[in-house]
C-alpha cells in the first residue's frame, strides 16, 4: 500500500444503506470484563483494528484463551485476578489510549511487575491521572517524571475500595477505577463528572454489583468488589464515532441520502448529533431500541444547503470528544461564527488536535481564532478549493485528522495529498472501503 492518500475532487451522488464497523469502546470492553468473566464468552460484530487486535494479543500474554474468527470473538475467562504469567512480562498497548489504561485497573493484584509500553503517540499521553487512584487502591509503579509510556506495575494482595473523585469528565479514568473496583474487599465510590457510560452500563447487563445516581453534572457511582460474575454473549453495535465522518460527508454534499445500521447512540456518544441538528440538519433515529444494555438505532441522514453557525454549549463536550474535528468541518461550511470552548481534553488524545484541527481549516481558507482552550470557526458556506492542492502531513499519524482530512478532501474540493495513510487502521479499517461503496474515487501513492 503507498504511504499517501491522493484525492482529485470527484462530484458525487448517493442513496445508499451501510453499516459500520463495530463500536471500539465497548469491543474493549466487552474483551477486558470476557477475560474475568467464568466460562467461554461469545462477542459477534467486534471491531477488528489495530487497537483491538493489540488488546487482544496483550490479553493472550496475560494467560487467556481468546480465539478470533472474523467479526466472532471467543474468550474463555478465568474469573477475576484470573490472569497467569511469566515474570517480566511486556504488553504492547499500541495506540490504544482505552486499553493501555483500562488494563492496568485489572492489574491491581498482580503479583509480578509488570511493564506497559506503547506507540510513539500513545507514549506522549499523560497516565498521571490513573495512576494515582489506582497507587490509593494498592498498586505500585516505575514511571519517568512525566508519568507516561513506558511505565512499569505492580499490584498488592489487598486492593482498597476507595473515594475517587474525577474531574475531568474522563469515562477512561473512571473505567479504570472501576474495573480496579472489582477486586477490592467492599465498596468503591466514584464522584464522577459527565463522560461516557459504556462500563456502568455492561456492568448492569452483566449483573455486576452497581449503583448508579445521575445528578445534572456529575454521577456517583458505587462498585461492590470480589463478586464473581458468569460468562456472557454480547452483539456489538456499530461505531457512532466513525458514522460521524459519512454523515457530515452526507450532510455537506449535494442530494444524497444515507441510512446507517443499528448504530450505539447512547446519549453519552451523540453529542455531535445534536449539535449538527441544533445547526439546521435533520438526522433522525430510526428503530430505536435497547440491548445489552446499551441504546441502538438506524440513523439516517440526508444533505442539507445552508447550516447556520453554532455556539457550542460545553456541557455537551464530553459526548463528542472523538467528533470534534469533523464538527469543525460543518463549522466550516455554515454562515456565521461557530464557537467552542473547555476543550482542553482535545489535546490529551492522540495528537493536539485543537491547534492541528485549527491548522486544517487555515488551509481550507477559513479563518479561525485560538484562545487556550477554546476556538472560533468563521464559517463561509462558498469555499471552494477549485484545483488548489492541499498538503496534509506531519499530524502525528492521528487517525481522526487522517479521515477527517479525506472528507474535507470530498466537500471542499482541490486536489489534496494526505500522509500517515495507515493511521486509520487503528480505529476504523473499512474506512476506505465504505467509500469506495459510496462511489468515491482516490488513489494511493
Amino acid at each position: 500500500m503507498g504511504k499517501k492518500l491522493l484525492i482529485n475532487y470527484n462530484d458525487n451522488r448517493f442513496k445508499k444503506t451501510i453499516s459500520i464497523d463495530g463500536d471500539k469502546s465497548i469491543s474493549i470492553r466487552a474483551l477486558l470484563l470476557g477475560s474475568q468473566a467464568y466460562g467461554k464468552t461469545f462477542i459477534k460484530n467486534i471491531l477488528l483494528s489495530e487497537d483491538i487486535l493489540n488488546s487482544i494479543h496483550c490479553l493472550k500474554k496475560l494467560g487467556i484463551r481468546i480465539f478470533l474468527k472474523k467479526k466472532k470473538c471467543l474468550i474463555y475467562g478465568k474469573g477475576l485476578n484470573g490472569f497467569t504469567y511469566k515474570k517480566k512480562i511486556v504488553l504492547d498497548a499500541g495506540n490504544s489510549g482505552t486499553f493501555a489504561r483500562l488494563i492496568l485497573g485489572l492489574l491491581v493484584k498482580s503479583p509480578h511487575y509488570i511493564k506497559l509500553i506503547g506507540d510513539k503517540s500513545l507514549s506522549k499521553r499523560d497516565f498521571g491521572r490513573v495512576i494515582s487512584p489506582l497507587q490509593k487502591i494498592g498498586a505500585s509503579f516505575i514511571t519517568n517524571k512525566k508519568k507516561s509510556l513506558p511505565l512499569q506495575m505492580i499490584g498488592s494482595d489487598f486492593a482498597n475500595p476507595i473515594i475517587y473523585f474525577e474531574n475531568r469528565g474522563s469515562a477512561q479514568c473512571k473505567s479504570t477505577v472501576m474495573l480496579a473496583a472489582l477486586n477490592s474487599r467492599g465498596q468503591t465510590i466514584i464522584k464522577a463528572k459527565k463522560s461516557r457510560d459504556h462500563t456502568e452500563n455492561i456492568f448492569n447487563h452483566l449483573g455486576i454489583p452497581i449503583i448508579v445516581k445521575k445528578n445534572k453534572n456529575f454521577d456517583i457511582i458505587k462498585v461492590k468488589g470480589q463478586k464473581e460474575f458468569k460468562s456472557f454473549k454480547y452483539n456489538i453495535p456499530s461505531d457512532p464515532s466513525s458514522c460521524a465522518f459519512f454523515i457530515v460527508l452526507t450532510l455537506l454534499s449535494k442530494n444524497c441520502e444515507l441510512n446507517i445500521k443499528n448504530v450505539n447512540v447512547n446519549p453519552s456518544r451523540i453529542g455531535y448529533i445534536k449539535i449538527l441538528n441544533k445547526m439546521g440538519a435533520k438526522i433522525k433515529l430510526k428503530n430505536l431500541k435497547k440491548k445489552y444494555g446499551e441504546m441502538q438505532a438506524d440513523i439516517f441522514v440526508k444533505s442539507q444547503p445552508t447550516l447556520k453557525k453554532i455556539n457550542c454549549p460545553p456541557s455537551l463536550n464530553s459526548s463528542l470528544i472523538d467528533e470534534f474535528l469533523i464538527i469543525f468541518l460543518a463549522a466550516a461550511k455554515a454562515k456565521g461564527v461557530s464557537s467552542f470552548s473547555n476543550l482542553g481534553e482535545l489535546d490529551k488524545k492522540e495528537s493536539p488536535r485543537l491547534k492541528l484541527g485549527s491548522k486544517l481549516l487555515n488551509q481550507l481558507g477559513i479563518k479561525t481564532k485560538l484562545i487556550n482552550d477554546s476556538i472560533k470557526i468563521f464559517g463561509n458556506p462558498e469555499t471552494n478549493l477549485k484545483k488548489k492542492t492541499i498538503n496534509i502531513k506531519n499530524y502525528f499519524k492521528d487517525h481522526r485528522i487522517f479521515m477527517t482530512s479525506v472528507i474535507a478532501a470530498y466537500i471542499f474540493g482541490g486536489v489534496w495529498k494526505i500522509n500517515d495513510i495507515n493511521s486509520y487502521k487503528s480505529s476504523f479499517p473499512s474506512f476506505l472501503n465504505i467509500l469506495k461503496k459510496l462511489g468515491y474515487k482516490f488513489k494511493l501513492v
